[in-house]
């Protein structure tokens, strides 16, 4: 039990970092309202749960193995966050959103899944996290160790879904603030997109562990 409140301490203290996926939340909660950004919560804990199998079955031994594809996970996230970065800086302002409105359509959701699933599966540095941080919980006499990993990797995923949710609604609370000022929404604009474009250039030249 104790390791498991480790695990979760770990986990928080992950999470809680300043990441391509919180600035995604924050902005798509800003602009598009709480529906929207929820719905890429959703797509980013997909994402979670595909590396958690991916881990599980080897892939970053792949990596290892093959770095060639390593680098092509990671060119094609850098290019995709760069791509977000980009429409992020050009976007107009903020739409006149009610508080605490769901305004997003089911298109639009699909659309924030999809962007949220993109955005963390195409960071092969997420797969290695789970790769590397898995492993260390496991316990060598308890429960088979598929068991142990479906576990903990269902830890991992839930408790990135409670941040990123928590991160959804700050994001629309702080459009409801930004609203009601042009020159605040550029800045946040410019800010957020810069953040995200600055990710992509530190993707390009992550090297594998």
């Amino acid at each position: 039990m104790a390791s498991l409140w480790l695990f979760f301490l770990a986990l928080a203290v992950v999470y809680l970092l300043p990441g391509p996926d919180m600035i995604l939340l924050l902005q798509t909660g800003a602009r598009q309202g709480r529906g929207a950004a929820l719905a890429t919560a959703v797509g980013l804990a997909v994402a979670r749960g595909c590396h958690v199998a991916l881990a599980a079955l080897g892939l970053a031994a792949l990596f290892k193995a093959a770095p060639w594809t390593f680098d092509a996970v990671r060119m094609a996230g850098a290019a995709y966050l760069l791509w977000i970065g980009i429409q992020c800086l050009r976007t107009t302002l903020l739409p006149d959103l009610n508080a605490g409105t769901v305004t997003a359509s089911h298109g639009q959701w699909r659309a924030a899944i999809r962007r949220g699933l993109l955005t963390n599966l195409l960071n092969p540095k997420a797969l290695l996290f789970c790769s590397v941080l898995l492993p260390q919980f496991i316990v060598a006499d308890g429960a088979p160790v598929l068991t142990q990993f479906a576990v903990l990797g269902a830890m991992l995923v839930a408790a990135g879904l409670l941040f990123d949710s928590a991160y959804a609604l700050l994001g629309t609370a702080l459009g409801r603030w930004l609203k009601h000022s042009p020159t605040a929404q550029r800045v946040q604009q410019w800010l957020f997109g810069s953040l995200l474009i600055g990710f992509a250039v530190r993707l390009t030249f992550v090297q594998q562990a």
